[in-house]
């Protein structure tokens, strides 16, 4: 099933919710390249920074050694909401024992690119749609954030999305993919460790 992209917030676009959270998603008004312009040339310079890591990936031609990032793509939600003591909270989930990579982690909601989704933030939502039955039009996407390399040498996505009314989402866990579902305050992950 293909899943529309989502429509970035966009500036003077009403946005439910405090003052804070309009605030929030006017931060995020960021130059956005469009999805043909990341994805114009699938076939990158090897940079030194991953040089031999890269090579020992699937080369797709002898002409230029390098990763098809079309193909060994994913992308993750970074899904925020207002708590209720006005505080922003993000959505995580602990990734089933059932499956062979990292069973039993706390993780963001998301997945791999799939055929027909439109661009990164598509297929955050598909796969938040599909891990904890998060529906795509609860949620607008605010900014995608620089991608990652992950472990399995996969490009990886993080796709910020506001959801504007917290009641409205009724969470479906995917047993396949998930047992189970939590929020922690956003201020968690943006301390800065000033010990030792």
């Amino acid at each position: 099933m293909a899943y529309l992209a989502s429509q970035p917030y966009q500036l003077g676009e009403e946005i439910s919710g405090s003052q804070l959270f309009q605030r929030l998603a006017k931060q995020f008004q960021l130059p956005r390249l469009k999805n043909e312009e990341v994805e114009k040339d699938q076939y990158c310079r090897i940079s030194s920074d991953f040089g031999s890591v890269v090579k020992s990936v699937a080369v797709k031609n002898d002409r230029s050694p390098c990763v098809n990032w079309t193909e060994r793509r994913a992308a993750v939600l970074i899904c925020l909401f207002e708590g209720e003591e006005g505080e922003l909270r993000v959505i995580l989930t602990k990734r089933s024992m059932k499956l062979s990579s990292y069973p039993g982690d706390v993780a963001l909601p998301g997945g791999k690119f799939e055929k027909g989704d439109a661009d990164d933030s598509a297929t955050a939502l598909r796969e938040a749609m599909e891990e904890i039955g998060l529906e795509p039009n609860l949620v607008r996407v605010a900014a995608t954030l620089e991608p990652f390399i992950s472990q399995h040498l996969l490009k990886v996505v993080p796709v910020v999305g506001l959801l504007a009314r917290k009641g409205d989402f009724r969470p479906s866990l995917n047993t396949d993919e998930v047992d189970a579902i939590f929020d922690v305050p956003l201020e968690m992950f943006l301390k800065i460790n000033t010990k030792g």
